[in-house]
């Protein structure tokens, strides 16, 4: 019998397709994840004209806003997805039962990792299909391995801070809220939504060097600057990337609850509404 269980890497392979599937039966959570950045493209797209960027450049408004959308959304995917999905498992009793099966807890939070990537992928993807295809975005050959380095280093850390969001929010109930209210103040400093150009006020200047965001957009945007010359890599928003990322595995590894919350509502009618998230049975 035991030569028959599966492999570790099927297991997790197996979580993260049902975490996928767990993911596509919310559809208030796929709308704000995939629709809510594309909605904000077509329409950025068709309002607005050419956009300033750094050096005194302008380029067309899907230019600009295709590449920093598309990482929004990884960021959604993994910063605010995953956060908020494993605090409302936590206080719902599903990571308790994870704990109480064999499921090793590396394989469930590895699938909800996992799971957030892969919807990253698609949302990048769809976003910089729509761009390209319709609205002619400039993409060079050339340069599509720094922007698969940008995002692999950008996806990998907003996931590790979307478990250090999960660990430190007080309730399930709460994390929605605490997640706006970190990832969307961000994005505005963070050429996503404006661009800051190149004469910001000091404080915003100084706000977006030093949160996460704006080094996951300026490194996967120079892939994609028409104006740019020479090479596309980014290493010191990479490694500023990289800290942040370590930072939040170390405070989700020092913080993560099991447990529900003290007062959470995680009684046998959310055990029943979810019951096998969170248990992966091989097929």
């Amino acid at each position: 019998m035991a030569d028959r269980l599966p492999s570790p890497l099927r297991l997790l392979v197996h979580q993260i397709g049902y975490q996928n599937r767990v993911f596509r039966r919310v559809p208030i959570a796929a709308f704000f994840t995939l629709a809510f950045p594309l909605m904000f493209l077509l329409l950025f797209a068709a309002i607005f004209g050419d956009v300033g960027i750094s050096g005194g450049h302008e380029v067309a408004a899907a230019q600009f806003y295709a590449p920093g959308l598309a990482v929004f959304t990884a960021a959604s995917a993994t910063y605010t997805n995953i956060g908020i999905s494993t605090a409302v498992a936590r206080d719902e009793g599903i990571l308790r039962r994870v704990r109480s099966t064999p499921l090793p807890r590396w394989v469930y939070l590895g699938g909800v990792v996992g799971s957030g990537v892969c919807i990253a992928v698609f949302g990048v993807a769809l976003m910089l299909t729509v761009g390209i295809g319709i609205y002619g975005v400039d993409a060079d050959a050339g340069r599509l391995l720094p922007a698969v380095v940008a995002f692999v280093v950008g996806t990998a850390s907003f996931a590790m801070l979307g478990l250090a969001l999960a660990a430190l929010a007080p309730s399930g109930q709460s994390s929605p809220a605490l997640a706006q209210a970190t990832i969307l103040p961000m994005a505005f400093v963070s050429d996503v939504f404006i661009s800051v150009g190149d004469d910001p006020a000091r404080w915003l200047e100084v706000v977006g060097d030093v949160l996460p965001l704006k080094a996951f957009v300026e490194s996967f945007f120079a892939a994609f600057d028409p104006y740019r010359t020479g090479s596309a890599w980014e290493p010191e928003l990479l490694v500023r990337m990289g800290l942040w990322g370590v930072f939040g595995a170390v405070v989700a590894a020092r913080r993560f609850r099991w447990e529900p919350s003290t007062g959470s509502s995680s009684g046998p009618r959310g055990d029943r509404s979810r019951r096998h998230q969170g248990r992966s049975v091989p097929s």
